[in-house]
């Protein structure tokens, strides 16, 4: 089956790791949630990445809280590409992250390749997991942080650990803890992919103040975009952005063709 297409500008407006103390207007609360992904829609994205976050504020999967919040913005923000994660965030293994997928059943859902397989005796849980994705129409997105992730997933692919004609990708740019200084030519992700032949649609995201260029340039390469405040807070000039919907419109502006007609 050929998922359907990633969204040309998807939203991360939390993510598992930040809070209010890193910026006010950082969503915690499934209604922060949905007015967060209004007002992003009205700034120009088409689509969302979501996190859960408990009374604490600490990162949770919760497959009956996921399929709350996915239909009130079903009715909320009618056409947003809706993507729940399965981040582990340090607090879930596998186990526990393939079992809240199972529950839920998602449309869309982010997957670390190296949160599956963390070491070569996963992959036989990880191939039935992914089989069963497949053959339940879970369309997952697949995160690659470097390019020998990006190798190691095409040799998957090759050896149909990883079914597919056709797959969901985001490359990451820079981490948390460094920012862009981890960063690599998004290039080095494409070339392996290239050379295997595997057909992809991707996306990338970026860290710190460097995420607008970051994200420019993968559209130049013809990549999707992930921009919000679960990878940076600030616009390229440094100066701290207002919300995420801020953040959305900012990338915008330096992609004209994104823009309506």
């Amino acid at each position: 089956m050929i998922p359907a297409p990633l969204p040309r500008l998807m939203v991360a407006p939390n993510g598992a790791r930040r809070g209010k103390s890193d910026h006010p207007a950082l969503p915690v609360t499934d209604d922060e949630m949905v007015e967060t992904a209004l007002a992003c829609q009205a700034a120009g994205a088409d689509g969302i990445h979501l996190h859960l976050r408990d009374p604490q504020g600490a990162h949770l999967l919760d497959a009956g809280r996921y399929a709350t919040l996915v239909a009130r913005l079903e009715e909320a923000v009618p056409g947003m590409y809706l993507q729940i994660t399965s981040e582990s965030a340090g607090r879930y293994d596998a186990a526990e992250q393939q079992a809240m997928m199972k529950a839920l059943k998602p449309a869309h859902v982010s997957v670390g390749l190296r949160e599956m397989v963390r070491q070569p005796g996963d992959w036989p849980k990880a191939r039935d997991f992914y089989l069963w994705a497949a053959d339940h129409g879970v369309q997952i997105q697949h995160i690659l942080y470097s390019p020998a992730e990006a190798k190691a997933f095409a040799e998957a692919c090759r050896n149909r650990l990883i079914p597919g004609e056709s797959h969901l990708l985001l490359f990451v740019q820079g981490s948390y803890a460094n920012g862009a200084a981890d960063a690599v030519p998004l290039e080095g992700y494409l070339a392996p992919l290239a050379e295997a032949g595997i057909a992809h649609d991707w996306m990338a995201c970026a860290f710190g103040p460097e995420e607008t260029q970051s994200l420019v340039r993968a559209a130049e390469l013809g990549g999707k975009l992930r921009v919000g405040f679960e990878n940076s807070l600030w616009h390229t000039d440094g100066s701290l952005a207002r919300d995420n919907a801020d953040r959305v419109a900012a990338l915008k502006a330096a992609l004209p063709a994104l823009a309506p007609a």
